[in-house]
């Protein structure tokens, strides 16, 4: 407070290199303001145009999808596991089409989704893989840093998150010559650097936007990267807690992968139950939080038009159990 800086400044930069070589290998880091900034950049450099089909889980907060209306892109929603709720590898693979422009992943509450299968899909049919690692600061898969697996990460700092600058977001780009395209993009189109220095050319070549960065959130960012191992350790030991006691419960199934390739970030402790709301009551009788964090995308009236994907999926699927109960139902007769 005591600088001159309290828009995009020095701050920035600093928290930039800092994210930089704590989860990306120093792989440039672009600090807008909200993971959905990011997001929206992510599927502007990855070329995504009007009518371009991009795959992108059913169940993840809106705004992995809402930035894909701005562009006007058509969504195929794929089907999730439920035993870790991340994209169906085999459904993904389904709804490749000569259309699809893009495959969005998203690591539910922190637990990375299956890297090496997703990156076989991207590069055998030469499509981008983007990530919304909005739950997953921390994470890593096969004991590499997320940010290896593909072009394009975007991560959030909104109030909840693991790391907040009270709202923010992070784009981190593999490929450096785009990094300064994503950095005139988040300012109106304008080369701040070059501007700062008076030999800005006063021409404007590509559509900007007002997605910057503040000193402000920034500084708290930079303070929040100081202490984040700590809160990490803790919060992996509370998942752990959480997993041990529930799992011995009949009728809670816990949302996880056990598998040592997935180090999870633990931003959300996610449990399977009938009767959510009674339990959701009792838990807040004994004073814990708990709650619905997102919701099928299908089922929101902005997403109707790409509701038929969704009911084709669903109305195979009853279609193969009315075929299963029918054959369990003659063999009982028999």
């Amino acid at each position: 407070m005591r600088t001159r800086w309290i828009g995009q400044g020095p701050k920035v930069d600093q928290f930039e290199k800092n994210f930089s070589d704590k989860f990306s290998n120093g792989n440039p880091c672009i600090g807008v303001g909200s993971g959905t900034d990011a997001l929206h950049l992510a599927y502007i450099l990855a070329g995504i145009k009007h009518g371009d089909e991009v795959i992108t889980p059913v169940f993840t907060c809106t705004a992995t999808n809402i930035p894909l209306l701005y562009l006007g892109a058509r969504i195929k929603f794929a089907d999730v596991d439920v035993n870790t709720l991340n994209m169906s590898i085999g459904h993904v693979n389904e709804l490749i089409t000569e259309k699809t422009k893009a495959i969005v992943c998203v690591h539910y509450g922190g637990l990375p989704c299956d890297m090496d299968s997703l990156v076989k899909l991207s590069d055998r049919y030469g499509i981008p893989l983007i990530q919304d690692s909005a739950h997953a600061i921390g994470a890593k898969y096969n004991g590499q840093v997320l940010t290896e697996f593909s072009d394009f990460s975007c991560y959030s700092f909104q109030a909840i998150k693991s790391i907040t600058t009270g709202d923010g977001g992070m784009l981190v780009l593999k490929n450096k010559e785009i990094a300064e395209k994503a950095k005139r993009m988040r300012w109106f189109g304008i080369d701040r650097k070059k501007k700062s220095k008076g030999i800005w050319e006063n021409d404007i070549t590509e559509i900007g936007y007002k997605y910057q960065m503040t000193d402000l959130a920034a500084t708290m960012g930079i303070s929040g990267l100081e202490t984040f191992d700590e809160h990490l350790k803790y919060r992996r030991q509370l998942h752990a807690h959480y997993r041990k006691k529930l799992e011995k419960i009949p009728g809670i199934k816990i949302v996880n992968d056990r598998n040592d390739k997935y180090f999870h970030a633990a931003w959300l402790n996610t449990i399977i139950v009938s009767g959510r709301k009674d339990l959701e009551k009792k838990l807040a009788e004994n004073g814990i939080e708990s709650n619905q964090v997102h919701y099928q995308n299908d089922r929101y009236s902005i997403f109707s038009e790409y509701i038929w994907i969704v009911l084709k999926i669903n109305i195979l699927f009853c279609q193969c159990m009315q075929k299963l109960l029918s054959a369990i139902l003659i063999k009982l007769l028999m």
